[in-house]
């Protein structure tokens, strides 16, 4: 593989590595070679070192004194401690959206995902409703304007993506009740109904966290 880019060669790396943890190709406790990867896809291995501190940031590999780089585990604390901040930082932003729509054209980018993740249900395309799943966030941070905020889901998103898809490969039934909580949130968001949107998500949050402690234990 040859990338192109020069200066965002780093995150093009990271990007590559991330899907492939996510989508469980790379197993936790796997040991990241940076020679092997420099070598698969033609790349310095500086720009190796600095997209795995990024995946470092991004909670996907650790990285050990004399050991290197390794895919981080998915273990019972991790999983409970990431949904615990994830699914407050999502009540933050539905907050301030319904605080922050003026017109219906505002809302246009929600329901366009809306859309994308009902086509990506009925192909059954796991990683298509994972990446539009997270579009919401992202959709939703110019309302918050807080670029502290949007740091801190972004760096938290492959993480939570991971999770997602390890419950999507066993349960695709999953898909059908993201849809009907999103329509009830954006739901509660036109009507800025800041109570019904928290409750929405913290049930939505606790739901999704014992399926994917429940999908590790089958494992």
């Amino acid at each position: 593989m040859t990338f192109k880019a020069p200066d965002s060669l780093a995150e093009q790396i990271a990007h590559y590595l991330a899907e492939r943890i996510i989508r469980g190709e790379m197993q936790a406790k796997q040991r990241i070679q940076e020679q092997k990867v420099t070598q698969a896809l033609n790349v310095s291995r500086g720009s190796v070192r600095e997209a795995l501190l990024i995946l470092e940031r991004r909670h996907l590999v650790v990285i050990l004194p004399r050991r290197g780089a390794q895919v981080s585990e998915l273990t019972p604390h991790n999983v409970k401690s990431l949904y615990a901040l994830v699914i407050e930082l999502y009540v933050l932003l539905a907050r301030a959206v319904a605080d922050g729509w003026q017109e219906e054209s505002d809302l246009a980018p929600f329901q366009a995902i809306q859309q994308r993740l009902l086509e990506a249900q009925q192909r059954e395309d796991i990683s298509a409703f994972v990446e539009y799943s997270f579009d919401v966030m992202r959709a939703a941070f110019p309302f918050a304007d807080n670029p502290y905020l949007q740091e801190t889901v972004e760096n938290l998103l492959p993480a939570i993506s991971r999770t997602y898809q390890l419950v999507l490969e066993r349960r695709r039934g999953e898909m059908t009740q993201y849809l009907t909580t999103f329509a009830q949130l954006l739901r509660a968001i036109i009507e800025r109904d800041h109570g019904r949107a928290r409750e929405l998500l913290l049930a939505y949050g606790e739901h999704n966290c014992q399926l994917v402690l429940a999908t590790l234990a089958e494992r």
